[in-house]
């Protein structure tokens, strides 16, 4: 068994969220939570990463590097603290060696909330404050420690920068009444001062990446990131399942059921954050701040250089705003929804609707030779932070390259990195998720 043979290709969670017995919302209301390495799923629901191997050797397990808490005690004084008042914090691993000098930032996934009820229900859990934080993370996929896992970034400086607004890092704004703080632009500020005090200023290389709702923030602060270092500073962004779509202004229906869903939600979260005044003024000086919101009115004016990451099937996008229960009362997408292989014919047509006007809203980004991009034909959502999608084996790959050595010879200019998928079911080396 060769070594990077050793990871786990099969990965289980279970997570509670968006269910008013579970949360206590009501109709209406949306509390976006999500595992950190995965996609949203529904109560008691469980969900697997399918895929051909799925022999013995996809089964091995590694020991993956456990990184502690570090609360930023400096951002009390700044005002940068959790949903509840609570410090915000990170995990950080040094870099040795030829990586010594050079600093990867991951910022965390997990949707966001957009009502009093659902932040009030976010700040009793890991999202909202670091009371309940894990004291100790795994360390894997672009995070690892190993070279033969993590070939580019293995001795960099590694941070996973904690999630705690709800907002992807962009409120500025509080309500007394409910005890919430939305701080997550100042929690951002105040994450970036403690990491450059501890010798990110000196950073000769740095790439900042999320994950999700990380994702998006990545996109959203990534000339803000930029500026942080002297221009000869090499500074680039990585977006792993950021893009998320706008399908109000799409072609085709926005939802199976024609509701606009995603853009209910970010509406609910810039006007309750108070984002917009952190939003880009490039963007909201002609749109509205809740379409700035979206990543697709954004990428292409991003003067740093991006790298997209995503699913052209996202499954977070078609269990969450696609296909949502609330828009499918009849249940005719359950099976779709939960496992791509349940899907018929005319499912699989409106998601390649979907998939198409991904790729039109890439389009310009991709013109610009600075961006990478690699858009597979997966049901998947985030591939960096997971070992078994990131690098191992038998990981997801085009013309077969994996994800890992995309994102690498992109930042690294070995190489073109603007990689897109042919039409599911094509690529027969996903690792789909499935829910059950």
């Amino acid at each position: 068994m060769s070594r990077r043979s050793k990871v786990l290709m099969i990965w289980v969670w279970a997570v509670v969220v968006g269910i008013p017995a579970a949360n206590g919302c009501f109709p209406g209301e949306q509390a976006y939570e999500e595992a950190e390495e995965a996609a949203l799923v529904y109560t008691n629901a469980t969900a697997v990463y399918s895929s051909k191997f799925h022999g013995n050797e996809s089964k091995a397990v590694y020991s993956p590097l456990m990184v502690g808490l570090t609360l930023i005690h400096a951002a009390a004084a700044e005002g940068a603290v959790c949903l509840d008042g609570t410090l915000p914090g990170y995990h950080l691993h040094r870099g040795y060696g030829s990586g010594a000098n050079s600093w990867l930032i991951q910022l965390e996934g997990g949707g966001w909330c957009n009502s009093i009820r659902t932040c009030v229900y976010r700040k009793t859990t890991r999202r909202g404050s670091s009371r309940y934080m894990e004291k100790h993370l795994a360390f894997t996929g672009i995070l690892s420690n190993r070279a033969e896992l993590n070939p580019d970034f293995f001795n960099w400086n590694r941070v996973k920068v904690r999630y705690c607004d709800g907002a992807s890092f962009l409120g500025d704004s509080e309500n007394k009444a409910a005890r919430l703080q939305f701080r997550g632009q100042r929690i951002w500020v105040a994450a970036m001062r403690d990491l450059l005090s501890k010798g990110m200023r000196n950073a000769h290389q740095a790439l900042l990446s999320g994950c999700s709702a990380g994702g998006l923030a990545a996109i959203l602060h990534c000339d803000e990131f930029r500026e942080l270092f002297p221009r000869t500073t090499k500074v680039k962004c990585l977006s792993d399942a950021g893009l998320f779509l706008d399908s109000q202004v799409s072609l085709t229906l926005p939802d199976v059921a024609g509701f606009h869903t995603l853009r209910n939600l970010y509406s609910g979260v810039v006007r309750l954050q108070g984002v917009g005044k952190n939003l880009p003024r490039l963007c909201t000086s002609h749109l509205n701040p809740t379409l700035c919101f979206f990543p697709q009115h954004i990428i292409a004016t991003v003067k740093t250089p991006l790298f997209l990451l995503n699913a052209a099937y996202d499954s977070w996008q078609i269990q969450s705003s696609l296909a949502p229960p609330s828009a499918d009362p009849r249940g005719y997408w359950n099976g779709c929804r939960k496992n791509n292989a349940k899907c018929t014919p005319s499912q699989i047509k409106f998601l390649q609707g979907f998939r198409y006007r991904m790729l039109r809203t890439v389009r310009r980004f991709s013109m610009s030779k600075a961006n990478g991009m690699f858009i597979n034909s997966c049901f998947a959502h985030c591939q960096t932070e997971r070992q078994d999608t990131w690098f191992a084996d038998y990981s997801p790959a085009i013309r077969n390259k994996a994800i890992a050595l995309a994102v690498g010879d992109w930042y690294f200019g070995r190489s073109s990195a603007r990689a897109v998928d042919c039409a599911y079911p094509c690529d027969r080396s996903c690792h789909n998720l499935v829910f059950i």
